[in-house]
């Protein structure tokens, strides 16, 4: 390149001519032309200008932010330290207003702590001045005791020198010495201690001997309850045979409705178990058995079994009884030849079918001693009607003796005293079991009669209405307590069974009743050997699939 109007070195136009015709002739590319050299640093410069004014401003821009930035930072700085200033200051005085508080808290301490001590102090002082005090009240007594002894030492020696001389004195009055005479003293002695023990061994001996008598009634009767459980079990059931098992549901009825409604109108349990076509009634009453045993067949004949029918065929069967008691009563005073009798008498002694004394029954034993007695009478002289009338109704106190307190003899006497008998009807039938004195012909031919009547072969027992009695009170000492239900006496009274309502007793309160039960028993009843008491808590949930 050249200055001064000079080409370049690329110009290759000739002179004169066109460029492009000779770029197209030479198959050149064409190039425009260069601006010159100072436009482009005139452009230079004012770029250069431009960006120095630029980078002017931005710096003073960036200046001026930073100094802001700063200014904000510093004034924010100024009031956090402020706050901080501020915080530092509560805080210090929360702390000065702790301190003071402390400071007092512990100067009221430290005065009740000094306070205390002081009357510790106190109290100690006076404590040592109280044990100075015991001090020499001790050794005051102890001087006291000193001399005392010494005064008991001389008085003990002038005693011995006292009895030395009386020992002598006596030896010489006695004409023995002191060893003589503790012998004869010791003889003497030993036979008075000899009676003495005598006396002791017979009333040990007698003691023993009553103890084993004791003892031995309480096994024997023991023994005797024990084989007697089986007759007081066939005397208080009966049992009522069935057509069919079908008939057990029926019994019992839906949800136990009919077996309950059963139970409830005649006073008899009704046992319903897995003996094959029977059912057990069980009660201590006889008639209230057969009233039971009679509603139960014709219920059977009738096929009509609801609590409603029941009722009715009791009512109709109680009435059946009752006629049929008194037509006992009639046959066997027909059968007499006794004229007079009063219906009431003639009931009771219906009820006598239905009762028991000694394995036998008391109507047909009752009869028997009639027969026997005019037997007797005609023998030695003796109204033979009277006898039988005697014999016939000595027993009637039988009839009502679970309802009445007392001698059946005395209880007999006493209802025919009131239904007008004769006088020595009445005195021979209370005399006859000597709970009076007898004093006629009359009653020593009944007690006669009456022995060889009620001759039987095997030892005599407990009387049955005696028995059912017992079992009835145990029965009714566990009937007093609150949630009982029903209770049994079983075994021959060795065994209670209590059954309770689930809804009135818990089973802790069932342990507590078997106790209180078992208390009573031992308070109020009177038997041999021991008593089992088991409360029975039965809880039911019954639910039908449908």
């Amino acid at each position: 390149m050249s200055t001064g109007g000079c080409r370049t070195t690329h110009d290759l136009r000739p002179p004169g001519g066109a460029p492009n015709e000779v770029a197209g002739h030479l198959n050149l590319p064409t190039t425009p032309r260069t601006p010159p050299i100072d436009i482009l640093a005139f452009v230079a410069l004012g770029l250069g200008v431009v960006i120095a004014v630029s980078g002017l401003v931005y710096a003073r821009r960036l200046r001026d932010t930073v100094t802001a930035s700063r200014e904000v930072e510093t004034a924010r700085l100024h009031e956090e330290r402020g706050a901080a200033e501020q915080e530092r200051a509560s805080i210090v005085l929360a702390a000065r207003e702790e301190a003071h508080r402390l400071r007092s808290e512990t100067e009221s301490e430290v005065r009740e702590r000094r306070g205390e001590m002081a009357r510790l102090e106190q109290r100690l002082a006076q404590r040592e001045e109280g044990l100075e005090k015991r001090n020499r009240d001790v050794e005051q007594g102890e001087q006291r005791l000193t001399r005392r002894e010494e005064e008991l030492e001389q008085t003990r020696v002038q005693i011995e020198d006292e009895r030395t001389g009386v020992a002598k004195e006596l030896e010489r009055v006695a004409g023995m010495s002191q060893e003589e005479a503790r012998g004869e003293l010791l003889r003497e002695v030993e036979g008075e201690l000899d009676h003495e023990i005598a006396e002791r061994i017979r009333s040990a001996e007698k003691r023993v001997r009553e103890e084993a008598d004791e003892r031995a009634r309480e096994i024997l009767i023991s023994t005797m309850q024990r084989h007697a459980s089986e007759q007081t079990g066939e005397a208080a059931v009966t049992v009522v045979h069935l057509p069919t098992d079908d008939l057990k549901g029926r019994i019992i009825g839906r949800e136990g409705r009919n077996i309950r409604a059963l139970e409830a109108a005649t006073g008899i349990d009704v046992i319903v178990d897995e003996t094959p076509e029977s059912v057990v009634l069980s009660g201590f009453d006889p008639v209230r058995r057969e009233v039971a045993k009679v509603a139960l067949e014709r219920l059977f004949i009738d096929g009509r079994i609801h609590p409603a029918r029941i009722e009715e065929v009791v009512a109709k069967s109680r009435s059946e009884i009752a006629d049929r008691l008194r037509e006992e009563g009639e046959a066997a005073i027909q059968e007499m030849g006794i004229t007079g009798v009063h219906p009431e008498l003639v009931k009771l002694l219906g009820t006598l079918r239905y009762r028991s004394w000694y394995g036998a029954n008391v109507l047909v034993h009752s009869k028997d001693t009639a027969l026997v007695a005019g037997l007797l009478a005609a023998e030695i002289g003796y109204d033979v009607q009277e006898a039988r009338e005697i014999g016939l109704f000595h027993d009637i106190g039988h009839a009502v003796e679970q309802h009445v307190e007392g001698s059946h003899a005395i209880i007999g006497g006493e209802i025919l005293a009131r239904l007008g008998r004769p006088a020595a009807v009445v005195h021979a039938v209370r005399a006859h079991h000597y709970d009076e004195e007898p004093r006629s012909i009359g009653a020593f031919v009944l007690m006669t009669a009456d022995a060889i009547t009620a001759s039987r072969r095997g030892a005599r027992r407990e009387t049955l209405a005696s028995s059912i009695k017992r079992l009835e009170r145990l029965e009714q000492i566990a009937d007093q307590l609150p949630g009982v239900e029903r209770s049994f006496a079983i075994q021959a009274g060795k065994e209670l069974r209590v059954m309770v309502r689930p809804e009135e007793v818990d089973d802790d309160r069932a342990q507590i009743m078997a106790r209180e039960i078992a208390k009573r028993l031992h308070a109020e009843a009177s038997y041999t050997g021991r008593i089992k008491v088991v409360v029975l808590r039965e809880t039911r949930s019954v639910e039908y699939a449908k």
